[in-house]
């Protein structure tokens, strides 16, 4: 079987990386975003085309697929911040509005392109939305057989608590997702980054610009050096708590300038995940936060994975947004085993 995909809303390549891995292969990733044209194109065999999903005329996606293709797949995240949790507590930008309905074009292409097997992935949050109520029902529509669940990160390899929605579809029948592993078996932090060069708070490894940590002011650096692992900002000396966690106010925010701890999953990389203070992110033992590799790894992309190509450019924030905005390439491994092993399914019946 010739099978090829489609990534829209690629960014810089960790659902078409893990589907490649998987042994599909991705010909093509669409994104509006064009600082992730490095990334994508480095370290995966497809072409980046940089494009907002809105624009795309009726049948333009068809032309991206070979002609000799005989199984195509779509699939993609669209823009997630719009139904996260955290935009679930706090007021919405009209920015965020405006990505609502990102999942619609995402439904249009395929009404349109008509493949035979589609993937999404996206926050658990969106089950609840009515976008994806419409989503399922225009799936539904074109003859497609659906499976989605809530999957625990650690459960398909990826070192960190995170929880994702995963949605397959096909044409052919009934597709499932591949057994998730034992609770036993789930990697942890020290599995995904003990390996790797200490550093400093501010220090950057020589051999790789990736591994690098942000600086911590003087008071930052006391704070973390009186954290524990798995710990809170209670465990600290008075004298360097900030005044809005003396009050009762501040007592719900117990992870925030938090150690990770060495034999347990991390907490979820977010695009904020360099600051010591936005989160459970400081390192298990060393005095800084996480750097930017091993932020990375612990999104479970590979050591090698490169994201910018000139040094000078290696801004903490714009990187940290890449990585933390990216699907976890293990669980593109994951869709991408679950769909070759549908079709086999399929195919060995015929």
């Amino acid at each position: 079987m010739k099978i090829n995909a489609i990534d829209l809303f690629c960014g810089v390549g960790g659902l078409t990386y893990g589907i490649q891995q998987a042994g599909i292969n991705v010909v093509a990733g669409f994104d509006f975003e064009s600082s992730c044209r490095f990334a994508y194109e480095k370290n995966n065999k497809a072409k980046f085309i940089h494009k907002n999903i809105k624009e795309l005329k009726d049948g333009e996606l068809l032309s991206y697929y070979p002609e000799d293709t005989e199984i195509k797949i779509m699939i993609g995240c669209a823009p997630c911040q719009p139904f996260s949790a955290y935009s679930h507590r706090y007021k919405e930008s009209e920015s965020k509005k405006e990505k609502m309905d990102l999942l619609d074009y995402f439904g249009k292409q395929i009404k349109i392109v008509k493949p035979d097997i589609v993937s999404m992935e996206n926050v658990p949050q969106l089950i609840q939305e009515p976008i994806f109520e419409k989503f399922i029902k225009t799936l539904k529509q074109e003859g497609y057989k659906i499976e989605y669940k809530v999957a625990f990160a650690p459960a398909y390899g990826i070192p960190q608590n995170r929880k994702r929605l995963l949605l397959l579809a096909s044409k052919f029948g009934e597709i499932c997702f591949e057994k998730e592993l034992d609770q036993k078996d789930y990697p942890t932090v020290r599995d995904a980054i003990s390996k790797l060069p200490k550093l400093a708070a501010g220090d950057v490894d020589p051999k790789d610009p990736l591994h690098r940590a942000r600086k911590l002011s003087a008071l930052n650096l006391k704070r973390i050096q009186n954290s524990k692992q798995g710990g809170t900002w209670r465990d600290w000396d008075k004298n360097l708590l900030p005044e809005c966690y003396k009050k009762k106010s501040g007592a719900s925010f117990g992870s925030v300038y938090g150690r990770l701890e060495w034999d347990k999953p991390s907490s979820t990389i977010t695009t904020q995940f360099p600051g010591y203070g936005n989160g459970r992110f400081g390192h298990p033992e060393q005095d800084r936060a996480l750097s930017l590799r091993e932020g990375a790894i612990l999104q479970s992309f590979p050591r090698s994975y490169q994201f910018i190509e000139d040094e000078k450019d290696y801004a903490i924030n714009k990187i940290a947004m890449q990585i933390g905005n990216a699907v976890p390439p293990k669980l593109g491994e994951v869709i991408g085993r679950s769909i070759l092993k549908h079709l086999e399914r399929i195919y060995d019946k015929k």
